[in-house]
């Protein structure tokens, strides 16, 4: 009979902890060698004979904890702690000295020593000091090892809180376009309803009916005509413009879609809302959904700057010649974003977003841009609008300039790189 063999694997060992790696530094041979003794099944001890051989070390590996004596030839241990922290800051440093001065245990505190030592130490005396400062290194290291951690963690979900906020307002978009598609849609159900009941029951058409047949098939035709240019006009906006793809759609046609999510938006209330036609026909380099994301999250901004009715105005216009940066200094009242990152060559569009709301109080303005930073209540603001915008802009390689003055209002410009517009 075959013997069974259990063939179940034993546990992983858990992962073996790093060593922590002493350093001790001592010009004495007596002293070096009696630490490196009592250490070297504790630890991972590196030995320097003076202060430039322990900096060479602290620079090639990572050293947690050093003892180094006080009094030395040439580098003196004050000097040597300086150079290690310099090295790296957390290097739990103990120094040891047989010419004990309160100026030189003040000078080793003040550079941040974390303990000294008096020769001839004891033993025990050492190693709990030794110890101690160990723990507080290991200890440190998890805290900043977490603090790492907790701070991608935190990124993710600020990118992921943001991504849920451009497809929501993507999603507000495409609702639009659907309405833009279904009024033209109703009106064909309509007509070819007429036309169903005037001649769907005649065997034969008079004057009368071919006339009414003749005519509402010319707006059939039309609104055939609408839903197919909707169609196309939206299929070319919600792809990403390339360097080498002319834009399909122009500003002005965009311009007039965010007038149509506009009219029906609930933060328009009493407020005076007005869009500038613009006389170019120019596109932008930059996908159509995420310019009027962009120019919708500025109205939405404006329109709610205050509960008050007020006036938000939208202009624009093309400007044929590079940005004179240097006109652009940032002051209380003024900020450019995404300055380093701007295509500046033309043409270019300047889309301005104006209110004439309280302005921004001077000390938020430079917080403005900040994920999740709003000065609305809870269930009125997410703080991820401004931030939103300026992403969207700095992927388009564009720049924003907000200018701000209390109780005159606020402008916030676009400037985004543009395009003839691709004939079809």
């Amino acid at each position: 009979m075959t013997e069974l063999v259990d063939t179940v694997a034993p546990p992983a060992a858990e992962p073996q902890r790093r060593k922590g790696t002493l350093l001790i530094v001592d010009d004495e041979d007596g002293p070096r060698i009696a630490l490196q003794v009592i250490f070297k099944n504790d630890y991972d001890v590196l030995m320097a004979s003076d202060g430039p051989a322990a900096i060479k070390l602290a620079e090639q590996r990572r050293v947690d904890v050093a003892v180094c004596d006080i009094k030395m030839q040439g580098m003196s241990g004050i000097e040597v702690l300086e150079r290690l922290k310099f090295v790296d800051p957390g290097i739990e440093v103990i120094m040891m000295t047989a010419f004990e001065t309160t100026e030189t245990i003040r000078k080793a505190l003040q550079l941040r020593a974390c303990d000294y030592v008096n020769k001839p130490f004891e033993l025990a005396h050492m190693r709990r000091i030794v110890s101690a400062a160990m723990q507080r290194r290991t200890l440190e290291s998890e805290i900043l090892t977490n603090t790492e951690k907790l701070r991608e963690l935190t990124d993710e979900l600020q990118n992921y809180k943001v991504e849920q906020q451009i497809a929501q307002t993507r999603g507000d978009i495409y609702a639009s376009i659907i309405h833009d598609i279904n009024g033209p849609l109703t009106v064909i159900s309509g007509f070819l309803q007429l036309i169903n009941q005037r001649i769907g029951n005649v065997d034969q058409l008079v004057a009368k009916d071919l006339d009414f047949t003749r005519d509402k098939l010319k707006v059939v035709t039309r609104q055939v005509t609408n839903c197919i240019e909707i169609s196309r006009r939206y299929l070319h906006t919600l792809r990403r413009q390339t360097d080498d793809t002319a834009p399909r759609v122009s500003v002005a046609q965009l311009l007039a879609d965010l007038g149509h999510l506009l009219r029906v938006h609930p933060a328009l209330l009493d407020n005076d809302f007005k869009v500038t036609p613009m006389t170019d026909e120019i596109g932008v380099r930059m996908n159509g959904t995420d310019f009027i994301q962009s120019v919708l999250n500025l109205v939405v901004n404006g329109f709610q700057c205050t509960p008050q009715p007020h006036r938000v105005e939208v202009t624009g216009e093309v400007l044929a010649d590079p940005l004179d940066l240097a006109r652009f200094k940032d002051t209380a009242e003024t900020r450019l974003m995404n300055v380093e990152g701007l295509d500046n060559t033309p043409p270019l569009l300047r889309l301005s977003v104006s209110d004439n709301g309280p302005g921004i109080p001077l000390d938020i303005l430079p917080k403005i841009f900040d994920t999740y930073f709003t000065t609305k209540g809870p269930r009125h603001g997410t703080g991820l609008g401004l931030n939103i915008v300026l992403r969207l802009i700095k992927d388009a390689g564009g720049a924003m300039h907000v200018r701000t003055r209390p109780g005159d209002g606020t402008t916030f410009t676009l400037y985004v790189p543009a395009a003839a517009v691709a004939r079809v």
